[in-house]
């Protein structure tokens, strides 16, 4: 179906596969959330994508971490930019954040985000990950509840480029 303009783009969302490849593969997102005074802030963080959930890290005194206990509900962004996918195509995952402090839950967390973040240099990921592994650090699981999902290249190839 051919489009002559771009004035709703709701019907190029990510496939099902390829969401999930760059859920897998990026391993950065904007974690978003809502302080006291209700304006929305985010920051990137470094995340892995498992059991279908997001897994970050932050210490317990990140203004951050007051805040989800107040109110869990965050988004997160991802984009594909630096992936094997290329730019332009994004989910943005609406949620609820899990604080995690157990024993469990960090010895295969840390070593993932270091994996995540080193990709196999494996004495700088054991290093990387014990410095994760400090006395205030929690686990922040999110909970998708419901994705907004865009495949420009869906979008390019519904496109009229007329006679270019």
């Amino acid at each position: 179906m051919a489009v002559s303009n771009y004035e709703n783009v709701d019907a190029y969302p990510l496939d099902p596969d390829v969401q999930e490849k760059l859920l897998l593969e990026q391993n950065e997102a904007t974690f978003i959330w809502c302080p006291k005074d209700q304006w929305a802030v985010g920051v990137i963080m470094t995340y892995v994508w498992r059991n279908g959930s997001f897994w970050f890290t932050a210490t317990s005194q990140r203004k951050r971490i007051a805040a989800i206990k107040r109110d869990p509900r965050v988004s997160i962004v991802i984009s594909s930019v630096g992936t094997s996918l290329g730019p332009s195509r994004t989910v943005t995952a609406k949620g609820r954040v899990k604080i995690h402090e157990d024993r469990a839950t960090k010895d295969w967390v840390y070593p993932a985000i270091s994996n995540a973040i080193l990709k196999g240099n494996a004495p700088v990921e054991e290093k990387f990950t014990s410095m994760l592994d400090s006395e205030r650090r929690l686990i922040l699981e999110v909970v998708p509840e419901r994705y907004i999902t865009y495949d420009s290249q869906k979008m390019m190839r519904d496109t009229d480029w007329g006679s270019i």
